[in-house]
């Protein structure tokens, strides 16, 4: 492959065509962003060889498209129109129910694979691309049966030089997941910086006393709003299902503090203390 279309040149696109270069020199990266501002910054940071166009996509051997949900949903269809038979186009997005069901009878719905790496940072924008993003992440592939087989080995080739892991999963359970592992996370960071913020309002010494914990618990709150505002859209079950468990879990932690039962709050830690097992087994 050697003609890589990155629409969307900020972290996730930006990191592909970093590490797609280093795999294949040979190869041109093309950007196609609708900021003019992200586009020059891109060339300036050698993230992509050149600019172009959606007429150009037509010699496009992969497209990726790593824009918001919202967008991605409808541009999908506009990329599909203008590849080739023999192009593979992937987006990247945190919900795939949506965006599959919008190609499901698209001419070239066999060009398309329904992609979410679980990787990223908080940061955004091209100089936010990282080599190496992806070694080791997770790649979940939804509907994989509705791509060309030819064009699925094409991807899956990338995504193991790569070094990634590959998981199959249907659109429903994927989104219903990564409601829980990752959409509920990224709301609890953006609530837990807001209460901080609302008090600091007050006490304006209270950051003075924030430690690494604290600046881990909230670092997913300096992710963007343009970016997760649609994903919680388009998630809304999914995440309003999580959101109602995990307030139960806190309303339950905070009676037991009421009613002075410090060894339940001792075993509800305790409990999920074997987390770091599954992690580490993940890890």
């Amino acid at each position: 492959m050697n003609n890589i279309f990155i629409i969307g040149v900020g972290l996730i696109g930006g990191s592909f065509a970093l590490d797609i270069k280093k795999l294949n020199p040979e190869s041109t990266i093309y950007g196609i962003d609708k900021s003019e501002a992200h586009l020059e910054e891109a060339m300036a940071l050698k993230v992509i060889d050149k600019t172009a166009q959606f007429e150009d996509l037509q010699h496009a051997d992969l497209v990726i498209l790593s824009i918001p949900v919202d967008a991605a949903i409808n541009v999908l269809p506009k990329v599909l129109d203008h590849v080739s038979d023999n192009a593979i186009v992937f987006d990247v997005g945190s919900t795939k129910e949506d965006i599959c069901a919008k190609v499901k009878n698209h001419p070239k719905r066999r060009n398309y694979l329904a992609v979410h790496p679980i990787a990223g940072t908080e940061h955004s924008g091209p100089k936010a691309a990282l080599h190496g993003l992806y070694k080791n992440k997770t790649n979940i592939i939804c509907e994989v049966e509705d791509t060309a087989f030819k064009l699925q080995e094409k991807a899956l080739k990338l995504f193991l030089d790569l070094g990634m892991r590959i998981r199959y999963m249907n659109p429903k359970a994927h989104d219903k997941h990564i409601a829980y592992v990752s959409h509920l996370s990224h709301i609890s960071a953006f609530m837990l910086g807001k209460t901080v913020i609302d008090k600091e309002k007050n006490e304006r010494d209270i950051f003075d006393m924030a430690g690494s914990g604290f600046e881990s618990t909230v670092r997913l709150a300096k992710s963007s709003p343009a970016m997760w505002t649609p994903i919680f859209q388009q998630n809304k079950a999914n995440v309003i299902e999580t959101l109602e468990e995990f307030i139960s879990n806190l309303n339950h932690f905070k009676k037991l503090m009421q009613d002075d039962d410090f060894e339940s709050v001792y075993n509800e830690m305790e409990s999920t203390n074997y987390i770091k097992d599954i992690l580490n087994g993940i890890k």
